[in-house]
């Protein structure tokens, strides 16, 4: 697995670990649609959370999360309403865009962010 492949994986595998200490169920992860992929499908209280997981080696978060450009918002929510359609989901589910961005900063412990309805819908 190349390095970007191996350090995208932590940081989603961090990312799970994280979404499930806060509560929520993992439904799906790297779930692949013509439009892309949503990277963890979790719910909790009632509502799914559609998780952009995107990892960087730096010290802060900031890199990462300014990896959401308009083209890649466009593909997640195509992505999501493929989802929803290929689940058979109720029009009137209660769901939301998150983006976790994780910090892989050499020795020290990761950084996360979570950044909850991220787009403002």
């Amino acid at each position: 697995m190349p390095p970007s492949k191996q350090t995208g994986a932590r940081g989603e595998a961090i990312a799970r670990q994280y979404l499930r200490q806060q509560g929520y169920e993992i439904i799906a992860a790297n779930w692949s649609s013509v439009y892309g992929e949503l990277d963890i499908v979790a719910a909790r209280a009632g509502t799914l959370a559609f998780v952009e997981v995107k990892t960087r080696r730096a010290d802060s978060t900031e890199s990462a999360l300014e990896g959401i450009t308009a083209v890649k918002r466009e593909r997640m929510l195509k992505a999501v309403y493929q989802y929803m359609h290929d689940e058979a989901l109720d029009p009137d589910t209660s769901w939301r865009i998150d983006v976790i961005a994780v910090a892989l900063a050499g020795d020290r412990p990761p950084l996360l962010d979570h950044v909850e309805d991220a787009f403002d819908w």
